[in-house]
C-alpha cells in the first residue's frame, strides 16, 4: 500500500508473468491454431463457393438439356416434310398444309412452317396470322438474306435468331435447304423450308420463364454463333457476375447459357460464424490446457511446496477425467485400486485388499479369455499392456473399459504392472451409432448409384434399338487408344433404307433399324461392342479376330441383311455395305473404316471392304494431288495443247483439238488421265474447261491475225459444264464467231438420259454458232435415235476401234459401218488414234473425212503448233 492508500500495480511482475518461458508452448500452439483457423476459414469459403456453383451448374444443365431437346425435336419434325418436298417438289399450298398440319399435332414449339421455292415464300402453315410472310423474298430481306443464302450455299440447316418476323412476333428460324433430284441423276436447289420456333413458347417449355427458378439466366450466341455471338436473353448482370456456363449444342452451331444465383453469389458462407466459433472453442480447449500445464511446470520449478500443490491438482484432473490408477503385483497377484477404479468396477472403496479374482470375476465372460491372454502376454514379455473389454456390474449393467499399463520392478525387484483404466462406454456407443449412420449412408449411396447408372445408360444408349450410341462409342475408342491394344472396327451403312423410310413411313424405318440391330447382335460375339451411331449407321468393335474372321463376319451380316422383312404385309428388302479397319489407334479406326465403307459403296454396295495400305496410299496420294490441283489453279499452271486434224484426202489442216495439260512444277507436263479423276471429285473440271476454252480462243485469234488459217478449234466440255445454268451467259460474253468453235461431248454424258437443263444448254450452244461433236464414239451407249435428236456436226471414232483396223477385217468393217452411218446422217467423221500411214490409207479408203493422230502431229503448245502449221512438215509423211 502506498501512503495515499492506493494499491500500486506491479507492471514488471505482470510482464515477467506474460513472457515467461512456461507460456512459450501455449504461444506456439496459439500461433499454429490461428494459422489453421485462417486456412480452415479460407477452405470453407472455397468449398461453399464450389457447392453454390455446382448447384447452379446442375440447374443450368437441366435448362440446357431442355433447350437442346426442344430445338432439335422441333427441327427433327420438319425433316419429314423435307423428304416429302424432295419427292413432290411441285406441291401446292393445300398439299403442303395437309402435310404440315400433321407436325403440329405433336407436342412442339413450332409457330409456323414456310416453304420458299427459289427463296420466295409461297407455302405456309398455318396461314392464319402469317399472311404477311407470303411473297417474302429472302434475297431482298436485310434481316434474313444472309442466313438464307448461307443455308443454300452450304447445303446444311442454318438456325438463325431470334429474329423479328414479317408476320409479327419473334422466333428462331431453322432454314433447311432442299435439293431435289434431276432426271440425270444429279440434284438442283428447290428452295428453303423454314421452321419458326416461337421464342416465348421455347423459353417457357425450357423452364427459362419459370417463376420458381432461383437463378438468373442469360443466353448468348445470336444465330447459333456460340459465345462469340450477341446476348439475346437475360440481363447484363449475369455475364458480369462470374456466371457458370454451358454450351447449348444446336444443329448448326451453339448458344452459350450463363447463370448466377438471384441476388448474386453469397459473399460469406452461411456457416462461417459457426465454424469460426467452433475453431475458437477448439483453440481454447487446446491452448488453455497447454497454458495451464506450462504454468504448473513453471511453478513446480520454484519450490517443492508448489510441486505438492501441482500433484494435488493432477490428482484432481485425474478425478475429473474419470481415469483410475491401479497396480498389479505379478508375484502375489495382489491389486491396488484407487477410488476411480473401484467406481469403474462397481466396488466399494472400503480399503479392503483386492486380488486377481476381483478383476477376473468382473470381466464379461465373452471377453475374459482375450483380456487374460493379452495381460499374460504383456507380463511375460515385460512390455506394455493395452486392452479393451466389457465389465459386468452387480446390477447387470455393462460397462466398456479401456486400460493401459507398463511393466515395472520396484527396488526389491518385485515385478509389477502399473496402469490406468477409464470408462469408454459413451465412446463405444457413439462409435456404434456412427457405424449405423454410415451403413444407412452407404445404403442411400447405393440407391444413388443405381439412379446414376440408369441416367448414364439412357445417355449412352440409343432409345430405339437399345444399342450403345455414338457418345458411348467415342468413350470406348478413347479408352482403347490409351491401352494401345489391337482393335477391329466394322462401319455398317444400310442400303435402300431411305426408300423404305420415304415410302412406308418412319414406323417401317424404325422396324428395319430394330431388325438390323438384331441381325448384327446375333452374328457378333459376347465380347463385341455393337453401337448405332447415326440414322442408318452401325458400328461393331471387335477383338481377337483376324482379317479372315472379320471377312466371314461381314459376309454373314450381309447375307442375313438381304433377306426380306415383313412390315404390315409389305416385304421390305434392304442391304448393307461394310467398311472394316483394324489397328492399335482406336481413334483413327472410325475414320479408316468410314473410308473403307466409302469404297464399298462405290464398288456396288452390299459388300465389305478392308482399309489397307493401298487405300491409305490412295488417300494420301489423292489428297496430295487435290492440294496440288487447287494450287495449280491459283498459279495458272493449267495450259492448253493443240493436236491438228487433217483432211483425209488433201492432208490440209481443217481444225485443231484443244487439250488440257498441267504444267506441274515437279513432274512436268501431265496429261488429263493424271489428274482428271481428282479434279472431278473437287468439282473443278468446269473451271479447267473454261480456262482451256479461253486460251483456245486467244490462240485462235493470234493465228487469224498472223495469217495462219485454222478453220476451227474443238474444245472438250465436261458433264458438269453442261449442267451449269450460267453456261450460256458466259459463252455470250466471249463473243465466239460462228463456225469457229466446236464442243466435243463424250457420248455417255447425255445422249440417252439427259436432263432438261443439259438439253436447253445444247440448243442454245447451237444457236450461238458453236458446233457439236461426239467424242469417243463407239465406247458409250449412244443410239441412232440419239444422233438424230442431237444432230451433231461431227462424230469422232474412238481410238480403241481405229487401232486394230490394220490387222482385223471385222474391225475394219465395223469402222466402215460407223462412217456410213455418219455420212447417211450428214455428219462428218473424225478418226482419232491414227498412228501409221497404213491407218491413214485404210481410213481414207473407207471414206473417213478427218484424221487425227501421232503419225501427222502430236499435241503441242500454241508456239510449237504455230511453227508446225507454218512448216507443213506433215505433207512429207503423207
Amino acid at each position: 500500500m502506498s501512503r495515499s492508500g492506493r494499491t500500486d500495480f506491479d507492471f514488471d511482475g505482470a510482464r515477467k508473468a506474460v513472457f515467461s518461458t512456461a507460456n512459450l508452448p501455449a504461444a506456439i500452439a496459439l500461433a499454429v491454431l490461428v494459422i489453421c483457423a485462417v486456412l480452415a476459414d479460407l477452405q470453407n469459403t472455397k468449398v461453399s463457393d464450389q457447392l453454390a456453383r455446382a448447384e447452379v451448374q446442375a440447374k443450368v444443365n437441366i435448362i440446357r438439356a431442355k433447350l437442346e431437346g426442344n430445338v432439335n425435336g422441333n427441327l427433327q419434325l420438319v425433316q419429314g416434310l423435307v423428304s416429302a418436298i424432295v419427292t413432290e417438289p411441285y406441291m401446292g399450298q393445300q398439299r403442303f398444309a395437309s402435310l404440315a398440319s400433321n407436325l403440329f399435332r405433336q407436342r412442339s414449339q413450332l409457330r409456323n412452317i414456310a416453304g420458299a421455292p427459289d427463296l420466295v415464300i409461297s407455302l405456309m402453315y398455318p396461314m392464319e396470322g402469317n399472311q404477311k410472310a407470303i411473297g417474302l423474298d429472302y434475297r431482298k430481306s436485310e434481316a434474313q438474306r444472309t442466313a438464307a443464302l448461307r443455308a443454300r450455299d452450304l447445303g446444311v440447316l442454318v438456325l438463325a435468331g431470334p429474329v423479328n418476323l414479317a408476320q409479327g412476333g419473334r422466333g428462331f428460324v431453322g432454314r433447311i435447304p432442299v435439293f431435289v433430284p434431276t432426271a440425270g441423276g444429279g440434284s438442283r436447289f428447290w428452295g428453303i423450308l423454314s421452321a419458326v420456333i416461337d421464342v416465348d413458347q421455347l423459353y417457357a417449355a425450357s423452364g427459362l420463364n419459370d417463376p420458381g427458378i432461383d437463378i438468373d439466366v442469360a443466353l448468348t450466341g445470336t444465330d447459333a454463333l456460340g459465345g462469340g455471338g450477341k446476348k439475346f436473353f437475360g440481363g447484363d448482370n449475369v455475364l458480369a457476375g462470374k456466371p457458370v456456363s454451358a454450351d447449348v449444342q444446336l444443329p448448326s452451331g451453339s448458344w452459350l447459357i450463363s447463370a448466377i444465383p438471384k441476388g448474386g453469389w453469397p459473399a460469406i458462407p452461411n456457416n462461417a460464424w459457426m465454424l469460426r466459433g467452433l475453431i475458437a472453442f477448439a483453440g481454447a480447449l487446446v491452448v488453455l490446457p497447454i497454458l495451464v500445464a506450462g504454468r504448473l511446470f513453471g511453478e513446480r520449478q520454484k519450490n517443492y511446496a508448489e510441486l505438492r500443490r501441482l500433484s494435488g491438482r493432477l490428482e484432481l484432473a485425474l478425478e475429473a477425467s474419470g481415469i483410475g490408477v491401479w497396480e498389479h503385483d505379478l508375484a502375489t497377484k495382489e491389486l491396488l485400486w484407487d477410488d476411480r477404479v473401484h467406481q469403474i468396477y462397481g466396488k466399494p472403496a472400503d480399503g479392503k485388499p483386492r486380488g486377481y479374482e476381483d478383476w477376473a470375476m468382473a470381466i464379461h465372460p465373452e471377453d475374459f479369455d482375450r483380456a487374460r491372454q493379452e495381460f499374460d502376454a504383456a507380463a511375460e514379455r515385460e512390455g506394455p499392456y493395452s486392452s479393451q473389454y466389457r465389465v459386468l456390474l452387480a446390477d447387470g449393467t455393462t460397462r466398456h473399459v479401456r486400460t493401459r499399463a507398463a511393466f515395472f520392478q520396484d527396488i526389491g525387484g518385485t515385478p509389477k504392472m502399473i496402469g490406468a483404466e477409464w470408462d469408454v462406454t459413451s465412446d463405444v456407443l457413439l462409435n456404434e451409432t456412427l457405424i449405423r449412420e454410415r451403413q444407412l449412408s452407404e445404403s442411400k449411396n447405393a440407391e444413388l448409384k443405381v439412379a446414376k447408372a440408369h441416367v448414364e445408360h439412357v445417355a449412352l444408349h440409343d432409345p430405339l434399338t437399345g444399342l450403345p450410341n455414338r457418345r458411348y462409342l467415342d468413350e470406348l475408342l478413347a479408352e482403347k487408344s490409351v491401352t494401345g491394344t489391337r482393335t477391329a472396327l466394322l462401319h455398317l451403312d444400310l442400303d435402300r433404307f431411305k426408300q423404305i423410310n420415304d415410302t412406308l413411313g418412319h414406323a417401317a424405318g424404325d422396324a428395319m433399324l430394330v431388325h438390323a440391330s438384331k441381325v448384327i447382335k446375333v452374328n457378333t460375339g459376347p465380347g463385341d461392342f455393337v453401337a448405332r451411331i447415326g440414322g442408318d449407321e452401325f458400328v461393331v468393335v471387335s477383338h481377337g479376330r483376324d482379317d479372315k474372321q472379320l471377312s466371314a463376319l461381314g459376309d454373314r451380316i450381309i447375307t442375313q441383311m438381304r433377306r426380306p422383312v415383313d412390315f404390315q404385309g409389305n416385304p421390305c428388302r434392304f442391304g448393307v455395305s461394310i467398311g472394316i479397319a483394324a489397328g492399335t489407334d482406336a481413334k483413327q479406326l472410325l475414320v479408316n473404316a468410314d473410308l473403307a465403307l466409302y469404297r464399298a459403296k462405290g464398288s456396288g454396295r452390299n459388300r465389305h471392304e478392308f482399309f489397307d495400305e493401298e487405300l491409305q496410299s490412295e488417300i494420301v496420294r489423292t489428297k496430295q494431288i487435290a492440294d496440288e490441283i487447287l494450287g495449280g489453279l491459283e498459279r495458272a499452271e493449267f495450259t492448253t495443247y493443240y493436236q491438228p486434224q487433217f483432211d483425209a484426202r488433201t492432208l490440209e489442216i481443217v481444225g485443231v483439238e484443244a487439250l488440257s495439260r498441267w504444267k506441274h512444277p515437279e513432274r512436268g507436263i501431265l496429261a488429263p488421265q493424271s489428274y482428271l479423276k481428282v479434279a472431278e471429285e473437287l468439282n473443278v473440271v468446269a473451271i479447267i474447261d473454261r480456262a482451256v476454252l479461253e486460251q483456245a480462243l486467244e490462240s485462235f485469234d493470234q493465228w487469224s491475225n498472223s495469217g495462219l488459217k485454222i478453220p476451227h478449234v474443238s474444245v472438250n466440255v465436261s458433264a458438269k459444264r453442261l449442267e451449269d445454268k450460267d453456261l450460256i451467259d458466259g459463252l455470250r460474253k466471249l463473243a465466239i464467231r460462228k463456225g469457229t468453235v466446236s464442243f466435243e461431248l463424250v457420248e455417255s454424258i447425255f445422249l440417252d438420259e439427259n436432263d432438261d437443263l443439259v438439253t436447253w444448254n445444247l440448243e442454245h450452244i447451237k444457236e450461238l454458232g458453236i458446233d457439236i461433236e461426239i467424242d469417243d464414239f463407239g465406247t458409250g451407249h449412244a443410239s441412232i435415235v440419239s444422233l438424230l435428236k442431237l444432230q451433231p456436226r461431227r462424230l469422232k471414232i474412238d481410238r480403241q476401234l481405229i487401232t486394230p483396223v490394220t490387222q482385223s477385217i471385222p474391225q475394219r468393217q465395223l469402222v466402215s459401218s460407223i462412217i456410213e452411218i455418219g455420212k447417211s446422217l450428214g455428219i462428218e467423221v473424225i478418226a482419232e488414234g491414227v498412228e501409221t500411214n497404213d491407218h491413214a490409207r485404210i481410213l481414207k479408203e473407207l471414206g473417213c473425212d478427218i484424221l487425227q493422230g501421232y503419225v501427222f502431229g502430236r499435241p503441242m503448245d500454241a508456239k510449237a503448233f504455230t511453227a508446225f502449221a507454218q512448216s507443213r512438215k506433215w505433207l512429207a509423211v503423207g
